[in-house]
């Protein structure tokens, strides 16, 4: 079978969305019958060289093995001729498109559209529709974004398709007698859309220090993630600046992986103060970091909004927040029971099998089949 895979969001991003194709392409790569291609638009002036230096970037970041996905270029996403591009998807049997919330006709045997992020769009006009009806399937990330896309988009979204997450090898490697006085958070520093809002959490720990200092004796927030924007990370840093929080920019996955060790609980805060109804897209689509950290054996004391109440499980929802005051009273909560903090961290490790490799394999290979 010959399978082209596109997101119009590579090679600039380096996010869960990125993470996902990666793996859809891994998980297909694996088997010896088929051959696929990782496409790349033309705007970005593509050689052979810089179709080899963009896959080496994919690979050095998220430490895959992608030896039997090729990159290749396209004309999607690009001002090229609509038949050229039209004729360019007929080449092949499978295609599987990650959405930014643009549609194109594919003449594909078969075709598979990912959406991760929760857009509200229009798409009653003709033409969308007729985009929309020339794939065979539609999945989301997460129940949540699905629950916006369907009245949204006026389409049914097939399955649910929520990212892998190597729970078992995290599960396998963490070891509760070394977990440290450690709040951790990871993901990137940006302000706009679905921002991580490491200034919320820097200013509830601040509080929460304040409040509680003879509890808080030890511990310290770490935020961890590269900077996309560098005056909000300035901003977040000149907040955090007198407690005992450490910004970290520069980690590289193995050091992460170390940090969801060390750490004893999970904070997450996107989507503070935002209406998901009102503004889907700014509030967590899924949540894989929080999957991970669940698994390492961390606390989840995340915002009840998005995709992260899924993610927790029904087990674990009332502990998640809404306000500044809900998370400073369960997180004190957390810290001074270790008993319940034990009994939590085992009921998040539990809960994150749910997103295992072998569910993700499983799925996927149902879209492909059916």
């Amino acid at each position: 079978m010959k399978i082209f895979l596109y997101s119009p969001y590579i090679p600039e991003h380096f996010g869960g969305g990125e993470k996902y194709l990666l793996d859809i392409a891994r998980t297909l790569a694996a088997n010896p019958n088929h051959q696929v291609n990782l496409a790349i638009s033309i705007k970005h002036t593509l050689s052979a060289v810089k179709l080899k230096e963009i896959k080496y970037q994919y690979e050095q970041y998220f430490s895959y093995n992608l030896k039997k996905v090729k990159f290749v270029s396209t004309p999607l996403g690009s001002n090229t001729n609509f038949f050229r591009k039209l004729f360019w998807t007929k080449h092949y049997d499978l295609g599987y498109y990650l959405t930014d919330g643009s549609l194109f006709f594919s003449m594909a045997k078969k075709n598979i559209l990912h959406v991760q992020v929760p857009l509200k769009l229009d798409k009653s006009s003709f033409i969308e529709k007729k985009k929309l009806q020339s794939w065979n399937v539609i999945t989301t990330n997460s129940n949540f974004t699905k629950s916006i896309i369907e009245p949204s988009w006026n389409t049914k979204v097939t399955q649910v398709h929520q990212p892998m997450i190597e729970v078992d090898q995290l599960i396998a490697q963490s070891n509760f007698d070394q977990k440290e006085k450690i709040i951790l958070n990871v993901g990137r520093f940006f302000p706009q859309l679905h921002s991580k809002r490491q200034d919320i959490l820097v200013t509830i720990f601040k509080r929460l220090f304040d409040q509680y200092k003879k509890d808080l004796d030890g511990w310290r927030l770490v935020l961890i993630g590269t900077v996309e924007d560098d005056q909000y990370a300035r901003r977040v840093a000149k907040l955090a600046k007198g407690y005992p929080i450490t910004l970290n920019h520069q980690a590289a996955r193995a050091e992460v992986l170390k940090w969801y060790q060390k750490s004893s609980i999970y904070w997450h805060a996107t989507g503070y103060r935002i209406n998901e109804l009102d503004e889907p897209h700014k509030v967590e689509h899924f949540g894989i970091s929080t999957v991970e950290a669940m698994a390492s054996g961390n606390v989840p004391l995340v915002i009840a909004k998005g995709g992260q109440k899924e993610v927790i499980g029904d087990q674990l929802l009332d502990w998640s927040w809404l306000t500044q005051r809900e998370c400073i009273k369960k997180t004190r909560q957390v810290i001074v029971n270790e008993q319940l903090r034990q009994k939590l961290q085992k009921q998040a490790q539990q809960q994150s099998r749910s997103f295992s490799p072998q569910v993700f394999i499983s799925k996927l290979n149902k879209l492909i089949s059916n």
